[in-house]
């Protein structure tokens, strides 16, 4: 075929597209969900009954009742109660259970991408409308295919914002270092030393699309005789470099950061959020609660570990370890850290990251609280607490249902029976 038939061929295609949507432009008709019970977190209580009017894919009324229009789809979803849809601001979906040491070493990136997708479809059917990827883990800036695919309906998944890899020094968290140095490994993370170098891999994971820029800034961690110790990768210096780079773009920095003197660096320079949070000083976390910055705890990843230890002794290990994160996280809720909801899932199974929620509480946590910090504290969290985490006119229409009252048993987060994304009814 030459030049001439394919531009025709083309218009061809476009004429029959525009034909096409022109078809299918009549507004979707509107939805009205009704159940027992709805859920308006802000205001901290559950409303009997709760009714939610949908057009398109956006709420337009939301309470005991709402408008319903003529032609309206109206479902009755029973004895369930109607909620925002999840939001775990802490996963990796280019992770998966087994050989978490090795995978990113013996699979390739194709095949990741593709475990990624199913991890994304997983998460989304468990009531989670909305995720922050912590890193590829060395795939690069293969989540942003994955989000993008999402986005454009090609395949299932929460709404996403990725960092494409985290980035470390060299030598560092993630780094693959110990082995076998002939072998050259590359390292999970994009290696960075010094702030030149920092800005210019944050320069280049912009350009292929990342939304924010997670920085590894403590490892390997040391608890002995109840005192923790962790090494710090970034001086606050660089770190301040990094969140100024981020500013110039409108996006912010993610540290993974479990002890000081890191955890004070990264707050000092003003960090979004402090991932794991083992170890804060009183000073960290009076600079994070006068500044915002959140703690995202990741208790289901440790649970997880204790209870697959590959030994006795290293199960006390992540026991003893889990125990003093524990004792922390009181401490810090008693000095008001703001929260927010990061289980960690990859290396445990994805669509099973709700007994983060369950764990909060679990540890000191009020049901409300641990739901606020998921949902108003995850929206703002990911930059969207104008258009999700809530049930309110004008955001977006991710719905999900939960039996029981979440209130009153946190558990009833793990039984998502209904789940909607953009008004769309995917479970």
């Amino acid at each position: 075929m030459n030049r001439h038939s394919n531009g025709i061929a083309a218009c061809l295609l476009a004429v029959i597209a525009s034909c096409a949507g022109a078809q299918n432009s009549a507004p979707p008709q509107p939805i009205v969900l009704h159940a027992a019970r709805l859920l308006d977190i802000a205001a901290g209580r559950v409303i009997t009954p709760g009714e939610i009017l949908i057009e398109g894919t956006a709420i337009r009324e939301a309470g005991p009742t709402v408008t319903h229009p003529a032609g309206a789809t109206v479902r009755d979803l029973g004895d369930v109660t109607l909620m925002p849809g999840m939001i775990d601001a802490h996963v990796h979906l280019f992770l998966h259970v087994g050989n978490e040491a090795n995978q990113t070493v013996d699979e390739s990136v194709p095949e990741r991408v593709l475990i990624a997708a199913d991890a994304a479809k997983h998460d989304l059917m468990a009531g989670f409308t909305a995720e922050r990827d912590m890193g590829t883990e060395g795939a690069g800036c293969a989540d942003v295919a994955v989000r993008n695919a999402i986005n454009s309906g090609l395949i299932p998944g929460p709404r996403m914002r990725v960092s494409c890899n985290a980035i470390d020094i060299n030598g560092g968290h993630e780094d693959n270092a110990g082995r076998n140095p002939a072998e050259n490994l590359l390292s999970n993370a994009d290696r960075a030393n010094g702030i030149p170098e920092i800005i210019a891999v944050m320069r280049e994971q912009k350009k292929q699309g990342a939304d924010f820029t997670k920085i590894y800034e403590t490892g390997r961690d040391h608890l002995e005789n109840g005192v923790f110790t962790t090494p710090y990768q970034y001086t606050q210096a660089e770190l301040a470099a990094a969140v100024a780079e981020a500013k110039r773009t409108g996006s912010v920095v993610a540290v993974h950061a479990t002890g000081e003197p890191g955890t004070a660096f990264a707050a000092q320079a003003g960090v979004a959020s402090v991932d794991h949070a083992y170890n804060l000083s009183p000073e960290t976390m009076r600079l994070m609660h006068e500044r915002g910055i959140f703690a995202v705890p990741t208790f289901a990843i440790g649970e997880y570990f204790a209870e697959h230890a590959p030994s006795l002794r290293v199960t006390e290990q992540r026991r003893a370890q889990e125990a003093f994160h524990v004792a922390q996280f009181k401490k810090q809720l008693a000095a008001g850290v703001p929260f927010a909801v990061g289980s960690d899932v990859g290396p445990f199974p994805h669509g099973t990251q709700a007994r983060e929620l369950v764990l909060m509480v679990q540890n000191g946590m009020t049901p409300l609280q641990a739901l606020q910090a998921d949902l108003l504290n995850g929206a703002k969290l990911l930059g969207w607490s104008d258009s999700i985490g809530q049930l309110k006119p004008g955001y977006k229409a991710d719905v999900i249902a939960v039996s029981g009252n979440p209130l009153q048993d946190i558990q009833t987060v793990t039984d998502v029976r209904f789940v909607m994304k953009d008004g769309e009814i995917v479970r």
